[in-house]
């Protein structure tokens, strides 16, 4: 009887959901957040005020004068802001992680706290110190009794660059001081022992080490360099044009919304190819991990 019963129970099959299955969602939310609304971008860009569809707004724009100096000066201001967050943040993160000082850690921890900061305020505290009208200008007229100070370059793309590599040199530090606390001290040591000096010991051993950290960083302020607004605008460059800036004009200034989406398709075209050739270049030149044999030589 107990056998009976137990063969009429029913064993059933259990359902098994498809791996691929599981990729729907991110992809249903990207699509959502992000596609669409470039999609609509794109859709935009050829619709011009007149009707239809056409590219003639593409012609209008990237035939333009003022078209090739924005491209011209997001591109050399990226360019120069990237290089000079890599070169100073690689110091000073390589001071807070290797050189024992007090308040080391303290400073590791601020590190952290600045990079919730708005570009804005940073843009700020600049033209409070070196402004036209700034601390240091007001100093030197108070010294010298002269009408204006020597400093008058924050808007000027020099301003901008110093700016940006204010804010965003947090941004390498960052990973960098994540890749140095992993770093095996023993390397470091044994170079020391075998006659390596600082210089070959950053450059054979830490250097090689801390190198997909500080790709990851620039790649990161490369694009954030490439779409920055905010510091743009708070500089009053006024000379200073870039596609988020002409986006900005086009669009709220002019009305010209096919234009602005046309500028705005340029820039993530511009954006995507940049941080694909930067990691490109920065993949195929990372060298392997350095040998303490290596540094003493």
């Amino acid at each position: 009887m107990a056998s009976a019963t137990a063969g009429a129970v029913p064993t059933g099959r259990q359902l098994s959901v498809p791996r691929w299955a599981w990729t729907l969602p991110p992809l249903a939310a990207l699509g959502l957040a992000f596609l669409y609304p470039l999609a609509l971008v794109v859709w935009q860009s050829v619709s011009p005020d007149s009707g239809g569809h056409d590219l003639s707004a593409y012609g209008q724009v990237l035939g333009s004068t003022v078209f090739r100096e924005a491209l011209l000066n997001t591109v050399v201001i990226a360019a120069s802001a990237t290089a000079g967050c890599l070169v100073l943040g690689f110091t000073l993160a390589l001071v807070i992680a290797f050189v024992p000082f007090p308040g080391g850690r303290a400073l590791s921890r601020v590190v952290d706290v600045f990079l919730a900061f708005p570009s804005f305020l940073i843009t700020l505290a600049l033209l409070f110190l070196y402004g036209t009208t700034g601390i240091v200008n007001g100093l030197w007229t108070q010294a010298t009794g002269a009408a204006n100070g020597p400093l008058d370059f924050l808007q000027t793309p020099w301003g901008v660059v110093l700016a940006e590599i204010t804010y965003f040199t947090p941004f390498v530090m960052r990973p960098l001081l994540a890749a140095f606390e992993r770093l095996d001290t023993a390397q470091i040591e044994a170079a020391s022992s075998l006659g390596a000096r600082a210089p070959r010991v950053v450059g054979r051993v830490i250097l090689p080490e801390a190198l997909p950290a500080l790709a990851a960083g620039g790649s990161l302020v490369l694009v954030m360099c490439l779409n920055e607004f905010g510091i743009v605008l708070f500089t009053g460059a006024k000379g200073v044009t870039t596609l988020p800036m002409l986006v900005y004009g086009k669009a709220i200034l002019d009305g010209d919304y096919p234009g602005a989406c046309v500028v705005a398709v340029v820039s993530v075209v511009v954006s995507v190819a940049l941080h694909t050739l930067y990691r490109a270049v920065v993949s195929r030149t990372l060298p392997a991990s350095g040998g303490t044999r290596a540094a003493a030589r």
